[in-house]
């Protein structure tokens, strides 16, 4: 790699962790990155969800006590969520970069209308809601929601926390923390399959997993004094011009 490529990645990681930290669809950034510099769409996928894992890691640590409440019922939720992510990441490794290639414009326009509609999609509170989760209905939807991030993990957070909306009891910040370690869950099997299929851009991902990490600690501070009307108007913009360049290329 040139210098100009690692400080693109870089930038690109310290921008995809404050955009996650904000509003979420940071992946949009890291697997357009990748694919700006070269790296094969099926690569540059697995590796965009190797660079994501460290931040489902410390969000997940920082809703640890909530866990206490509804862990038993997660457990459903979190076999669901293996399986829906083996299903799907090895779905991906069935495809060639150019079979791949043909679906990421589209897979770009859904995820992109999805984040748009995240704010609409956000389940309501329900104060004093605390029943179990993990009913039948909610371990389907799971399932389904898991196959789609292990195969393609861009708008997966914002098309789970509206799952368990609908699926769940419990106020936002519950369902958050629910979304954050499932999310970790599927990001996990995602990122074994992938290693295990040999198509992680190892150096691109060491490149890009500190910026992240770093992105991730700043956004706090961006959250604070950045509208987050303006990033979520920003990860939309990327996503849209990121459908049209794969469209015309």
């Amino acid at each position: 790699m040139t210098i100009s490529i690692i400080v693109l990645l870089f930038g690109a990681g310290v921008l995809t962790g404050m955009i996650n930290a904000v509003a979420g669809g940071g992946t949009f950034l890291s697997f357009g990155a990748l694919t700006l510099v070269g790296v094969p769409p099926v690569v540059a996928n697995a590796t965009s969800s190797i660079t994501q894992f460290p931040g489902y890691i410390t969000s997940t640590l920082a809703y640890w006590e909530d866990f206490k409440t509804f862990w038993r019922g997660a457990i459903a939720l979190a076999v669901a969520s293996v399986v829906g992510s083996l299903l799907g990441s090895w779905i991906l490794l069935q495809l060639d970069n150019p079979q791949f290639r043909t679906l990421v414009p589209w897979l770009l326009l859904a995820a992109t209308a999805l984040f748009a509609a995240g704010p609409y999609l956000k389940p309501k509170p329900r104060p004093g809601q605390h029943a179990s989760v993990g009913s039948a209905f909610g371990t389907a939807m799971q399932f389904v929601t898991a196959i789609y991030g292990g195969f393609f993990g861009a708008g997966m957070g914002v098309m789970m926390l509206a799952s368990l909306g609908l699926s769940q009891a419990g106020d936002y910040h519950r369902l958050n923390a629910l979304k954050n370690m499932l999310a970790m869950v599927i990001a996990a099997v995602a990122i074994i399959v992938f290693v295990a299929g040999g198509v992680v851009a190892w150096p691109q991902a060491v490149v890009m997993i500190p910026g992240v990490a770093i992105g991730g600690w700043s956004g706090v501070w961006i959250a604070k004094r950045v509208p987050q009307s303006v990033m979520r108007f920003s990860v939309i913009a990327v996503g849209l011009l990121l459908a049209v360049y794969y469209f015309v290329k």
